[in-house]
């Protein structure tokens, strides 16, 4: 208990001394940026994606658990599981820890460093040196002073200080702050692209499934269309022909059904992928198909300046220009003297009986002094180098914004559009089944040739392929909106137990 409490009173004091010793700090304060940021999307956009059932609401900030507004439990299960399994997401996280152990590691810079050592070693002199000669007692007159060889016994301890008196040290242990920073805003990049990567392959997966059951509707209905030409056929009520093309659209429609199957193949286990299992390991808990995640009837997504707060990317360019800005204090603190304290004391004796006496007591203090008078250009040069890397950082940084105000747009235009897509193929699909139940019926009665009704069966197989795929296009583009968004890893999914601590950690602490 008593060396906790030296320890905590020689911690405050080293901290007294380092803000007596370290009042400023050269090179430029970070300032946070202020990009320009409209107030409102623009009227095209918010035009265009109100323009379908699902409504666009800006009034209300866009959702964190975005993934469950589509109400499909196994889908948030997925994102649960993933959130939990995924490797990315571990390999980002230990990213974090690694950034937070070099801040650590710079940060010790301000503390000093003590170090005890003990040595023995046994040293003989020349004879044959001035010193030798005189202390071996071989000058006349003069008595022998040291046993030649001897041994000498050390024990010791070493402390040294380098005062950050301008702030050197501390504007690198700020620049690797920003850095731990943006560590962790790229590990919640990661978390947000795997969310959306398991939303996106799961509602990808239950659409090629729609697509496969209108093929396996479409060729029983085939079938039984084929039966009845060949009926008309034995009855010579019609020719071969319409034999052989009713066989042809059968066998047409049945190539198309591996490539169905192949999809489901591909996002099962691109889904298995995401969440660190072995291929065919969902298989049982997927393959029975479910519809298509429907879009809910309104979507908040707040105004443009939440992105700022949301995008991750936006937080981990800031936390880099704020550390491209602290490397410049970093690089300017070379041109000002180093200041170091040094201190060692110990004993030190010929024997080790003697070797803690008070007699064999040694002991040294001083500070030591580095000014640079000449480098070449060297910290001239550095100097420059890091103004110029903060300003690549800070137009990455306005790049970066821009790019999540255009990518909000265009998915706000994809959504819109493609909901008036599905409207209409729901039109298209209601009528070519009228005309295909029209064509069949004539074509039975006679009053129509086979021709038509090949013609009507096309027409509904393409627009029932085309609704499912509009309709599977709709659910995407919500992942994506939310995706340009931001939203996801500011929930507790990812502060869940299961999350890896320092992303679990850092989603708590936003």
């Amino acid at each position: 208990m008593s060396r906790l409490i030296v320890h905590h009173s020689l911690r405050g004091g080293l901290v007294a001394g380092a803000l007596l010793l370290g009042g400023c700090a050269v090179g430029p304060n970070f300032v946070k940026p202020k990009p320009h940021v409209p107030a409102q999307w623009s009227a095209t956009a918010l035009r265009e994606g109100t323009a379908g059932a699902s409504r666009i609401n800006t009034r209300e900030p866009a959702s964190v658990l975005w993934w469950q507004q589509f109400h499909d439990p196994l889908l948030s299960s997925l994102v649960r599981q993933s959130v939990a399994e995924n490797l990315d997401l571990r390999e980002a996280a230990l990213r974090v820890e690694e950034a937070e152990a070099q801040t650590q590691a710079l940060s010790g810079a301000l503390w000093p460093s003590i170090d005890a050592n003990a040595a023995w070693s046994r040293q003989r002199i020349s004879t044959n040196t001035p010193n030798g000669f005189l202390f071996s007692g071989k000058f006349p007159g003069v008595p022998p002073s040291i046993t030649n060889p001897y041994n000498q016994y050390q024990l010791g301890l070493g402390v040294s200080w380098g005062l950050d008196l301008f702030g050197g040290t501390r504007r690198a242990v700020e620049a690797a702050n920003a850095s731990t920073h943006a560590a962790v805003y790229d590990a919640r990049g990661v978390a947000l692209s795997m969310v959306s990567d398991v939303a996106q392959t799961y509602i990808e997966l239950r659409g090629a499934q729609m697509r496969q059951a209108i093929l396996q509707r479409t060729l029983a209905t085939q079938r039984t269309l084929l039966k009845l030409t060949r009926d008309r056929y034995e009855a010579g009520l019609t020719s071969d022909l319409d034999v052989q093309n009713a066989a042809t659209e059968v066998n047409a429609t049945r190539a198309q059904l591996p490539l169905a199957a192949a999809q489901i193949t591909v996002d099962i286990n691109q889904l298995g992928n995401l969440m660190a299992r072995p291929p065919e390991a969902l298989r049982s808990e997927l393959v029975h198909a479910r519809p298509v995640p429907p879009v809910p009837p309104e979507v908040p997504i707040g105004l443009p300046a939440d992105l700022l707060r949301r995008r991750p990317d936006i937080r981990a360019a800031e936390a880099n220009l704020h550390a491209a800005t602290a490397e410049i204090g970093v690089a300017i603190s070379e041109f000002f003297p180093k200041i170091t304290l040094n201190a060692a004391g110990g004993y030190q004796s010929e024997g080790l009986s003697q070797l803690v006496q008070t007699a064999s007591h040694f002991a040294t203090f001083g500070p030591a002094i580095d000014l640079p008078i000449f480098a070449g250009g060297r910290i001239s040069a550095t100097v420059r180098l890091r103004r110029l890397q903060a300003r690549q950082a800070g137009v990455a940084y306005a790049r970066t914004v821009l790019n999540a105000l255009n990518q909000v747009e265009d998915a706000l235009a994809d959504y819109g559009a493609d909901q008036r897509q599905r409207v209409a193929l729901e039109a298209a699909v209601k009528h070519s089944r009228n005309a295909l139940a029209l064509a069949r019926q004539r074509y039975a009665s006679g009053v129509d040739n086979f021709i038509v009704v090949l013609d009507a069966e096309r027409s509904e197989l393409q627009n029932e392929l085309a609704l499912a795929s509009a309709t599977t296009a709709v659910s995407l583009d919500l992942v994506r909106l939310y995706k340009a968004l931001g939203g996801g890893w500011q929930g507790p999914a990812l502060a869940s137990a299961h999350a890896p601590a320092a992303l679990a950690h850092a989603a708590l602490n936003d």
